[in-house]
């Protein structure tokens, strides 16, 4: 470990090299620790405090918050996780990816306090986690800009998770609950929504989506046992929803603020329920008075959110997702997309996730008339000729093989019709090999 921590401190590129070689040498850390590390590094809490967690939709609603307090004025950190091509992408401060200069100075810091343990996590061997670590670069650089509120989204379930080192918070957020992780999470919806339930704290409003009854218990159940109130969000309240030129308008019946007519840039029919999660967030905050109709409006309009189905070329969309829950909600918006040619669909994912299920599902569904299969590059990614046989039992698809996600894209695109839609779907991955295809100077 000493060579990766003496070039640490040196360069940006060395310090992503530290960090990515954490996995090697660490494991996760007690709650205990967490938090004696984060008050270590000097960590005040002055910021107001929007903790995010589910299984679907976490990344979104976030983004739906933060572009919403920026439109009424705020400055605003968040920090989310996975990146898809660049790990800045992880910290967001007023709607800006922070510079390398930053992520940096906040590397150096936490490093610097690691040299300087206090003695009980000297006992420890303490050394935090990749994730750990980022957490902590965050909550250091909101602290040092000064931000009015942080936006936080958890990494991987909720009790035991980093950010919910912090108590002292605004409002949580629980987004839908599927099945994902649950050699980590549990075997059943209560159990996985028990362990996102573990962010909740006393007295502060609970905001969730009433849509599945035992999660419904469970979340209530936790709120009782944590004397914190909660609001749920129904699909009632949910109204005249229009699908247009790539675009959705709907209206939200909002406790505080009435009537809320909205517009969305976007395909995702998913996307309604993180908004309305979102707007519901805002109506629980102390600061609710500074935020009117029109500034939730702007922000609802504004936000852009990589992966959720991105139109990255003329119809071609990009989402990211890769659970069972994740693809249901992809379907539906397929379903009703509007396409009037042939939809052509680009597939991987990795092994550890409900990979049968979810390709029983696509190929079910009857939406695409072709499936193309890409390895992504990745030690869990699933064999190209796996996914290539397991699509095969469904005779009545052509399955096309490639080696290369280059050579996928320029084949799928170059074979479509003007009427015709590409998806490229499966892992979040495949999502980041997609932008990083894209964002180099020889893709055209």
């Amino acid at each position: 470990m000493s060579s990766y921590i003496t070039e640490a401190v040196e360069s940006y590129a060395a310090a992503e090299r530290y960090l990515l070689e954490i996995p090697r040498f660490t494991k996760k850390n007690s709650m205990e620790n967490t938090r004696g590390f984060l008050r270590h590094l000097g960590y005040a809490g002055n910021q107001k405090i929007i903790h995010v967690a589910g299984t679907n939709g976490k990344g979104s609603v976030c983004a739906y918050l933060r572009s919403i307090l920026q439109e009424a004025g705020f400055t605003t950190g968040m920090f989310i996780s996975p990146h898809l091509v660049n790990m800045r992408e992880r910290f967001v401060i007023n709607g800006e990816m922070i510079s390398e200069e930053d992520f940096l100075w906040a590397c150096r810091l936490v490093f610097k306090k690691l040299r300087d343990l206090p003695d009980a996590l000297k006992k420890e061997a303490y050394h935090p986690t990749f994730f750990e670590y980022l957490f902590f670069m965050a909550m250091l650089l909101f602290q040092r800009e000064k931000v009015e509120y942080i936006v936080l989204e958890t990494g991987l379930g909720g009790r035991l998770d980093a950010t919910n080192s912090v108590d002292e918070k605004e409002v949580c957020v629980i987004t839908s609950i599927g099945y994902d992780h649950t050699e980590y999470l549990g075997e059943t919806l209560p159990e996985i929504a028990g362990e996102k339930a573990g962010i909740f704290r006393k007295n502060v409003p609970v905001v969730y989506f009433d849509k599945e009854k035992t999660v419904t218990e469970t979340l209530e159940k936790y709120a009782v046992l944590s004397e914190c109130a909660t609001f749920p969000v129904s699909f009632r309240a949910i109204k005249e929803i229009n699908s247009h030129d790539k675009t959705i308008d709907f209206s939200l019946q909002s406790n505080y603020y009435g009537y809320i007519r909205l517009s969305m840039p976007t395909i995702a029919l998913y996307q309604v329920e993180n908004a309305a999660l979102a707007v519901a967030a805002v109506e629980q905050l102390a600061d609710r008075d500074r935020i009117g109709k029109e500034q939730i409006a702007e922000g609802i309009e504004k936000m852009r959110w990589e992966a959720r189905m991105e139109e990255i070329l003329p119809s071609v969309y990009l989402d990211g997702a890769h659970n069972t829950d994740g693809i249901q909600a992809f379907l539906r918006t397929v379903e009703q997309d509007g396409c009037k040619g042939k939809r052509l669909l680009l597939f991987s994912m990795v092994r550890e996730k409900q990979y049968q299920a979810v390709m029983d599902m696509l190929a079910g569904s009857k939406l695409f008339e072709e499936i193309g299969v890409v390895a992504i590059r990745d030690d869990r990614a699933l064999p190209l000729r796996e996914l290539a046989d397991y699509f095969g039992q469904y005779t009545e698809l052509v399955i096309r093989e490639y080696e290369e996600l280059e050579d996928a894209m320029r084949d799928m695109i170059r074979r479509r019709s003007t009427e015709d839609s590409v998806y490229i779907v499966g892992s979040l991955y495949l999502a980041g090999e997609v932008k990083a295809l894209l964002r180099r100077p020889s893709y055209d």
